[in-house]
């Protein structure tokens, strides 16, 4: 594979994980998985969303053929959205993304416990260090230089 044939497939993966990826994305393709679902349904269903965030989201996937909106000539208006053929195919991945995350929850969070604890021991002894030298340590990430 040449590098541009590869650096162009990384950003289209980029740009359509930017798409399919971001977490409302993720819950609206999920709760449309159900069936076709009018507006007010779908803000009521998925916590934390706000009106803004859900338009601009089903939007984007409307845009990207993954999500179909069909307004009905009633007063007022009713719209429903619902996943396109493509928008159907998203389903599987991200109920395996889903299982895998709560399969996998508990030792992630032991991880990050683990990492936090650690990351707390090497600042008490940079600190420590410090007060018993009376110098400060370099700022994480720079290189002390010697005169």
């Amino acid at each position: 594979m040449s590098p541009r044939h590869n650096h162009d497939r990384c950003l289209a993966t980029r740009e359509v994980l930017n798409r399919v990826g971001d977490k409302w994305s993720v819950l609206i393709v999920g709760t449309l998985g159900g069936g076709p679902r009018r507006f007010s349904d779908l803000r009521r269903s998925i916590e934390g969303i706000s009106q803004r965030m859900l338009t601009l989201t089903l939007r984007g996937l409307e845009r990207d053929g993954l999500v179909k909106r069909t307004v009905f000539p009633t007063i007022p208006p009713r719209v429903d959205y619902e996943l396109t053929k493509q928008g159907l195919t998203l389903l599987d991945p991200i109920q395996a993304l889903s299982d895998w995350a709560d399969d996998n929850r508990m030792t992630v969070q032991a991880a990050r416990d683990r990492f936090d604890a650690a990351e707390a021991r090497r600042e008490q002894v940079a600190r420590r260090g410090e007060r018993a030298t009376g110098t400060s340590a370099p700022a994480r990430g720079t290189v002390a230089r010697s005169s």
